[in-house]
């Protein structure tokens, strides 16, 4: 059992050791988290998550968590007997949906974040885009309803929280200039909120490896890539689905300064660390061209 120890504990060591210039490289930055899927709705993937952001503030890191939570809203909107219509996958939002959205994601769904993260001893703070006036937005599409745009990023609330030592944990619900309060796709936000902060990286969590030559195929995964080779693989049609949101907010935060993105798969324990504190990786990493 001894040396049993003594091997298990030289492992860590060694671990730990090779985590170090990854550690130094990001402490101090900024790394903005997209938190969804599979990791968002599992609670063993769920703790992992917020065990890993612990780790990474003690750390050193400035992690920003935004999070959506259409499960929660899908739940709510069924209780009440009212359906969900989607176009080109974002929700057609009426007044009463707008309404029920800023009360679920701003409400339960961000505050239960927050009690997992301080659960985890991490210190954090729940943030939506109206707190402050954070998040100037616009409506999207008139067909699309109450489903907003962002036009602008206030991140002086983002950056109160940081200096007070806590995680702020941002809900993607924000108004206009009238005061209409918008539903707003998460993956936009998060790119939005990187490049407004000029993150050292952006994180996507998808239920997906990465981007893959072939859908069908999980093995063959696209482990660097550029935002050229991105918006070429959009133009012709290689990229399907859900995945072309998430490389089109890809390529937008690296056009505002974010220095790299990460497409990762959530479904995976420990998923942050391994990407960010190891040489190999996890998912796909975008650059700028």
């Amino acid at each position: 059992m001894g040396e049993q120890n003594e091997f298990d504990n030289a492992v860590r060591a060694k671990i730990l050791s090779h985590a170090l210039p990854h550690i130094q490289n990001y402490n101090g930055k900024v790394v903005v988290v997209k938190y969804g899927g599979n990791a968002m709705t599992e609670p063993g993937l769920q703790e992992s998550v917020m065990k890993d952001i612990a780790l990474l503030t003690l750390v050193g890191v400035k992690v920003v968590l935004v999070h959506g939570g259409g499960p929660e809203l899908d739940k709510e909107l069924k209780a009440i007997g009212k359906k969900t219509e989607k176009i080109d996958g974002l929700r057609v939002t009426d007044e009463e949906t707008a309404s029920i959205a800023q009360m679920v994601l701003a409400g339960k769904v961000n505050k239960d974040l927050v009690r997992l993260l301080q659960n985890v001893g991490a210190k954090a703070i729940g943030l939506c885009g109206l707190d402050g006036g954070m998040i100037k937005t616009k409506q999207l599409d008139p067909k699309l309803g109450f489903v907003g745009e962002i036009e602008d990023i206030d991140i002086k609330p983002i950056e109160t929280v940081f200096n007070a030592g806590y995680v702020p944990v941002i809900s993607t619900v924000g108004a206009d200039d009238e005061g209409n309060v918008y539903n707003i796709n998460a993956d936009s936000a998060a790119a939005a909120i990187a490049g407004w902060l000029k993150a050292e990286c952006l994180i996507l969590m998808t239920n997906t490896p990465g981007v893959l030559k072939d859908v069908n195929d999980e093995d063959s995964l696209y482990s660097v890539l550029t935002s050229a080779d991105l918006e070429g693989m959009i133009e012709d049609g290689s990229l399907e689905g859900g995945m072309i949101p998430k490389a089109i907010c890809t390529i937008r935060s690296l056009e505002m300064g974010v220095k790299r993105v990460f497409i990762i798969d959530g479904r995976v324990k420990q998923a942050l660390l391994i990407e960010l504190l190891t040489d190999e990786g996890l998912g796909t990493q975008v650059t700028i061209n």
